[in-house]
């Protein structure tokens, strides 16, 4: 259970860093579709390469990169329509101040909480049958992985939180 555990944060770490880096919020300016894709590539190769699959195991890599891809592009466009919304929020300011509206916001929460599990869910499914056939080196190495993830992760989000300290 403990070794299913550690495989869904990998996957979820492995797509969901780079929205740690997607922003730097005190100059709120986004890195480009193109930077995204080549970040998310480089994420695919590190976890790929240190692995090092076995040419059967091989035959399971491309769902798996395929979840991955889509997770980071879904991820993308929640990040352009958030910061869509946000802008006609700004233009919009008193109205909004004068007649908010909770549902709405819960309706968008829910839609993008959904997007994020079937993404989630995907990945956990293409991720399945590989990990059965990871033998325990692999296994220790996709563990550390995942430690080196949350550790970068975790002072991402710790130079976030200083930069809108600093912006404050």
């Amino acid at each position: 259970m403990l070794k299913i555990i550690a495989v869904g944060v990998t996957a979820l770490l492995v797509t969901a860093s780079p929205l740690a880096h997607a922003q730097a919020p005190s100059a709120g300016v986004r890195l480009p579709a193109t930077d995204l894709v080549t970040y998310t590539d480089m994420q695919i190769n590190l976890v790929k390469a240190a692995l090092q699959l076995t040419p059967e195991q091989e035959k399971y890599w491309p769902a798996i990169e395929d979840a991955i891809r889509a997770a980071a592009q879904n991820r993308q466009a929640r990040i352009a329509a958030a910061g869509k919304r946000l802008a006609e929020l700004r233009q919009n300011l008193i109205e909004v101040l004068q007649t908010p509206d909770p549902v709405d916001v819960l309706q968008r929460r829910a839609d993008s909480l959904a997007q994020r599990s079937a993404d989630l869910k995907k990945l956990a499914d293409a991720w399945q049958p590989l990990y059965a056939s990871l033998v325990p080196d692999q296994k220790k190495r996709m563990a550390s992985l995942t430690l080196f993830v949350l550790r970068e992760m975790s002072n991402a989000m710790q130079q976030r939180d200083l930069q809108c300290d600093e912006g404050e």
